[in-house]
Formats: C-alpha cells, sequence, structure tokens
C-alpha cells in the first residue's frame, strides 16, 4: 500500500519479455488466431514461433554479416543476404521458393564446366580416396563384394577400377572418414584419420623448414614410406633452392609413396612475428602451387601444430579461413578435394568442430 492509499501499480511485462524472447508473441497469437484452426492454437505455439523466428533472423543476419565482410562491404545488402542463404544448405532449403527483393540471382554453373578440358576427356568427379595396397595381399580375396565400376577408355589393374565415388574407410592402412563439407562452388573438405603417407592423392603438404628438413612428424612418415627414391627427391629440389617464410615448393614423391607430387612448405612457428598470417599466407601458396600444377586433390597435416607449437585451434582456423578465402576469390578452380589428415583425438575434435561452422 502507498501513502495515499490505493495499491501501487506493477509494470506490466510483455509476454515476449516473459517468455525471453525479443519477437512478438502476442502480435504472433493474433496472426495464429486468424487462422481456420484458431480454436485450436495453444498457449505456447506463438512463444515457440517467436523463438524460431528470432533464431531464423538471428542466423541469416549473421552469415550475411559474413558474407557483407568477406565483400569487404560495411552495410549489409538484400545481396548478402541472398549469398547467406546460398551459402548454408539448411536454409537453402528452407527457403528455397522464397523471392529476395533486390537480391540478384546466382548462376547455376554445371561443375563440369569448371574443370579444364584435360579433365573433361576423363573422369569429372574429385578422386576417391584410397590406400596403397599392401603386395603380400594381392592374392587375397577381399572380404567383402565390391562392386565393379563401370569400364573406361585406358587400361587398368582391377585394383585401381574399385574406386568409390565416395572415401570409405581402408582396412589397409586404417583411413576413416569422420567429416566432410562442401562450399559453394563445389569444393570438398575432408577431414579423415589415418597415416598420411598411405593416401593416394595428388599431392600432399609437407611442412618443413627452409632447408626442406624431414625430421618432422610429417617428413618422417613420409621418408619411412618413401624410401631413398622419396630422399632422392626431395634433394633434387633443395639442391636448387631454399624456402622463405611461408614459401612453397614441390617435389616428386619417389617409386613407393602413393601420391603423386609432395608440396613443400616453410610452416612459422608460434611466437614468430606475424605468425598466424604467415601461417594463412603458406597455404595459400599450396593451394597455389597446386593449382598451377593442375592438381585437383590435396591432403593436408595439422600444418605448424606440431613442433613449431602453434595452438591447434589457432592452426585449425587460420588454416580453414586462407582455404575459404581461396576459393571464394575465384571464380573456377582445378582443386576439387582437400583432405585434412590428423591422428590424435584433440585435433580431430578441433577440425571437425571448425570445418561444422565453418560457414558461421
Amino acid at each position: 500500500m502507498s501513502g495515499r492509499a490505493g495499491k501501487v501499480r506493477k509494470k506490466r511485462v510483455s509476454r515476449s519479455a516473459k517468455a525471453g524472447v525479443v519477437f512478438p508473441v502476442s502480435r504472433v497469437y493474433r496472426y495464429l488466431k486468424l487462422a481456420i484452426l484458431k480454436r485450436r492454437v495453444a498457449v505456447g505455439a506463438p512463444i515457440y514461433l517467436s523463438a524460431v523466428l528470432e533464431y531464423l533472423c538471428a542466423e541469416v543476419l549473421e552469415l550475411a554479416g559474413n558474407a557483407a565482410r568477406d565483400n569487404k562491404k560495411k552495410i549489409i545488402t538484400p545481396r548478402h543476404i541472398l549469398l547467406a542463404v546460398a551459402n548454408d544448405d539448411e536454409l537453402h532449403r528452407l527457403l528455397r521458393g522464397v523471392t529476395i527483393s533486390q537480391g540478384g540471382v546466382l548462376p547455376h554453373i554445371p561443375e563440369v564446366l569448371l574443370f579444364k578440358k584435360s579433365q573433361l576427356r576423363g573422369v569429372s568427379k574429385p578422386q576417391s580416396l584410397h590406400t596403397k595396397p599392401a603386395t603380400t595381399a594381392a592374392s587375397k580375396a577381399p572380404k567383402s563384394p565390391v562392386k565393379a565400376a563401370p569400364p573406361k577408355k585406358t587400361t587398368s589393374s582391377p585394383k585401381k577400377s574399385q574406386a568409390a565415388s565416395k572415401p570409405t574407410p581402408a582396412s589397409g592402412g586404417g583411413i576413416t572418414v569422420l567429416s566432410e563439407k562442401t562450399l559453394f562452388l563445389g569444393q570438398k573438405l575432408t577431414v579423415i584419420q589415418g597415416d598420411i603417407s598411405q593416401l593416394t592423392v595428388d599431392a600432399v603438404v609437407h611442412p618443413t623448414s627452409g632447408n626442406f628438413s624431414l625430421a618432422g612428424q610429417c617428413g618422417s612418415a613420409l621418408r619411412g614410406a618413401g624410401g631413398p627414391s622419396f630422399d632422392s627427391a626431395v634433394k633434387e629440389v633443395s639442391d636448387k633452392t631454399s624456402l622463405a617464410m611461408a614459401e612453397a615448393a614441390i617435389s616428386g614423391s619417389g617409386t613407393q609413396l602413393p601420391c603423386k607430387h609432395v608440396l613443400h612448405v616453410h610452416s612459422p612457428s608460434w611466437g614468430d612475428d606475424d605468425a598466424v598470417t604467415n601461417l594463412e599466407k603458406a597455404v595459400k601458396n599450396c593451394l597455389t602451387l597446386a593449382e598451377n600444377k593442375n592438381l585437383s586433390t590435396v591432403a593436408f597435416p595439422s600444418v605448424a601444430s606440431g613442433s613449431n607449437n602453434f595452438p591447434k585451434q589457432a592452426a585449425a582456423q587460420a588454416i580453414l579461413k586462407s582455404i575459404k578465402e581461396y576459393f571464394t576469390s575465384s571464380v573456377s578452380s582445378q582443386l576439387t578435394q582437400i583432405y585434412f589428415v590428423l591422428f590424435d583425438m584433440e585435433s580431430i575434435g578441433i577440425y571437425t568442430s571448425e570445418l561444422a561452422k565453418l560457414d558461421d
């Protein structure tokens, strides 16, 4: 009771404030009551619908802000909202029939047009991931039946013709596909667990020093599997040049590694000046070099997070950011598949998490 008699009026609290949402619950309730089934609208229905609408708007605004930032714009336009919806698979399916005013259109480019003429004569799909078969198990029958691949013009061995359309865990080398994300132009980023020296890809990235040292974890694995022929291939390149910080060079893989090439890159150490910037440059230099050599599949280890003492979270964020920026800035690319080859559970968890929120 107040001193002048009469009850003190309590401040009215809206239904939105009670529910903890920003969207107007009462207005949503009125719109629901306009429907035919107006007597069947539960009390919690407008609250739930308001929360869903608020979440979707926040998601679209965040993605549109990222699109504006990538295009170096300070104001979000309808075009950025269109790009945000197109880059998110769930939003794209939800808003497939929605027209965004002044958003423009997105060109539909068939994947076959993104490849060069040399690839049009062969297989237009990315190479599938498999391990190098062991010589002792050549005469053994496979444990599970494998579907035969369609006939090709060029003759190949039976083992090479059993490539699947999607990477699957290989029993020989213990390769396991853990996570995968497809970018807007079709490039696939895949997290796998296994031995990087057993991957059949166009190129494997080898983080090293300026003098092509093979003392790191990745270098030791490649040297152990590649043998003297790999040492000779690396020496042939190291005798001609040295690597500056973030610079990349390509060499052969010898005769024993299943990969065709090895991309040597001088990776920075944590604590150096501009360490994160140099790591991003190193990744982009690897992709540019692979592009210039007409390669389509590249395998990255956990660059700089080993003996270079980079925090694994910071390294993963910098690597994924640089790869996304590289493909965003190019209209078309020869590269179709990027693998992240990891072995410890901490790195796997970090890369899987960062890859899932790459477009967020």
